[in-house]
């Protein structure tokens, strides 16, 4: 068997003892056919960033090879606002590279994420999924290199107070049991992750732990591995699936919510990058020094970072986030190590030490792996709120844009910080660097000033980006942080309303 598959906990990549990418037809039907599959699921994500989903019984060898390989219509009207009802209907059609054994199926159930294809049978082109497939093709095509992300899941878990073992108040990074009071659920999350494909890094406690009204709420994070755009959308959109079904069936509830309370810690969807050519992580230079490269794609980013905004933060109750000393960024900016900045180039395990030998008394040096594929950058404005699929797309267009723009050096290193920019002794700093935008109005503003960049090569359709700039400004929310400051129960209600948003 591949190496590469030992360990792999889907249970079709084990049955069929191959990668996930490598499933054709004829592989799923030998899976549902071996394995006594009653049902067929596909789902596909709709404008409010949810999945949706079509359930099959499968009565026949024949409708079986049918909707497999030739899909279903569904109503585009319904899940879109930017397609007309006169000409709404649409095919999905499923991409068995993503199919998974359903765990919360009442009977065998296979589930596969699907593609959006017109009334002529070509991709839709302004569908999520397309955006960033085209995304990622034209950041290859102006850099010769590849996109690659992953994505840092937070999220609140909501539970009875019990009043044993208090965890201390925004004290929960990587708290363990019993002070951590939902770290099993979260390891029960990840496994039903991992067989459902997502490749996870690890997960743990977060600083969010505060009680309220006899509910604990505790912030957790479950971090994956880079991996092609696209797959790594994919596995974020299954991971939020999998979250929210799991709490449902054990009486918790979860919220992605960027902000459920002033003063306490928000909720972030952190996007790591990386650039490869044949297999080799360029963000690094021979001397293991971040490369022009990474500065490039960094310098893109902070030009785009306003209007990035429109598809990371998505609702009023994201700006609540996005103010000074919560672990947020306010200002476009970069640095290493530093969570003061938007944009962060964390430890890379480039220093060369034998650190293994070193923590495990060794007399001899081990054989210290290639570490270079560790590094990355981290885009931090974005959270729960996300599109995901455009969220993607957007920072492959910013990336790409930096490779396009002759200055692109010289913006990474005016927009360097290594300070805490929010100390009162930086405050020259500070003020020298731009704002992120303070509410939807002002992202929708900066998307209509941009929009051409993500529009050039047919990348992000007219449609999709009017339609994200309608839905910004119909919040009308230019004074939702003074209203909220100043009336409590203003923001209680923003709350409940965002509560599930993404």
């Amino acid at each position: 068997m591949n190496k590469d598959l030992e360990l792999n906990q889907n249970h079709i990549v084990s049955v069929l003892g191959k990668q996930p990418n490598e499933f054709a037809a004829e592989d799923i039907i030998g899976y549902i056919k071996g394995q006594g599959i009653k049902m067929v699921n596909f789902m596909y994500p709709a404008a409010d960033c949810r999945l949706k989903t079509l359930n099959f019984v499968i009565n026949s060898m024949s409708y079986l090879e049918s909707i497999l390989k030739t899909g279903e219509r569904v109503d585009g009207s319904s899940l879109f606002p930017f397609i007309e009802a006169g000409n709404s209907d649409l095919y999905v059609l499923p991409r068995f590279s993503t199919a998974f054994l359903d765990p919360f199926a009442p009977l065998p159930t296979v589930t596969m994420l699907c593609s959006f294809f017109d009334k002529d049978g070509n991709p839709l082109s302004s569908s999520p999924e397309q955006t960033l497939r085209k995304a990622c093709k034209a950041f290859t095509e102006v850099t010769g290199m590849e996109f690659q992300a992953m994505g840092e899941l937070e999220f609140y878990v909501i539970s009875p107070d019990n009043e044993t073992y208090q965890a201390t108040d925004q004290r929960g990074y990587h708290e363990s049991a019993p002070f951590a009071k939902n770290g099993d659920f979260r390891t029960r999350c990840m496994s039903l992750i991992a067989q459902a494909g997502g490749q996870i890094k690890y997960g743990h406690s977060e600083v969010g732990n505060f009680t309220s009204d006899g509910k604990v709420y505790e912030q957790n994070e479950i971090e994956f591995l880079p991996v092609n755009a696209l797959q790594a959308a994919d596995q974020l959109m299954v991971a939020k699936w999998i979250i929210r079904n799991l709490a449902a069936h054990e009486g918790l509830n979860v919220t992605f919510s960027p902000k459920i309370t002033s003063g306490k810690a928000g909720s972030g969807l952190h996007v790591h990058m990386r650039i490869l050519r044949d297999g080799k992580n360029m963000m690094l230079n021979d001397d293991k020094k971040l490369s022009d490269t990474a500065r490039r794609a960094i310098a893109g980013m902070m030009e785009l970072a306003p209007s990035i905004t429109a598809f990371g933060n998505t609702n009023p109750t994201s700006y609540f986030r996005l103010v000074p000393h919560q672990e947020a960024p306010t200002n476009i900016c970069w640095g290493d190590r530093n969570r003061s900045v938007l944009v962060r180039v964390p430890l890379g395990w480039t220093s060369g030490s034998d650190m293994s030998s070193l923590a495990n008394g060794y007399d001899s040096e081990c054989t210290i792996q290639d570490t270079s594929m560790k590094q990355t950058v981290e885009m931090r404005s974005p959270d729960g709120s996300a599109d995901i699929y455009s969220l993607l797309a957007a920072l492959a267009v910013a990336c790409r844009y930096g490779f396009e723009m002759e200055n692109a050096l010289d913006i990474a290193e005016k927009t360097y910080v290594d300070v805490n920019i929010h100390q009162p002794e930086n405050a020259a700093r500070l003020a020298s660097l731009r704002q992120l935008p303070e509410n939807c109005v002002q992202s929708a503003d900066e998307l209509e000033r941009q929009r051409e960049i993500y529009q050039k090569y047919n990348v992000f359709s007219p449609a999709m980006i009017d339609g994200a700039i309608a839905k910004l400004r119909s919040y009308d929310d230019k004074d939702f942080l003074k209203r909220a400051v100043q009336m409590p129960d203003f923001m209680d209600d923003l709350v409940t309303r965002y509560f599930h948003c993404g």
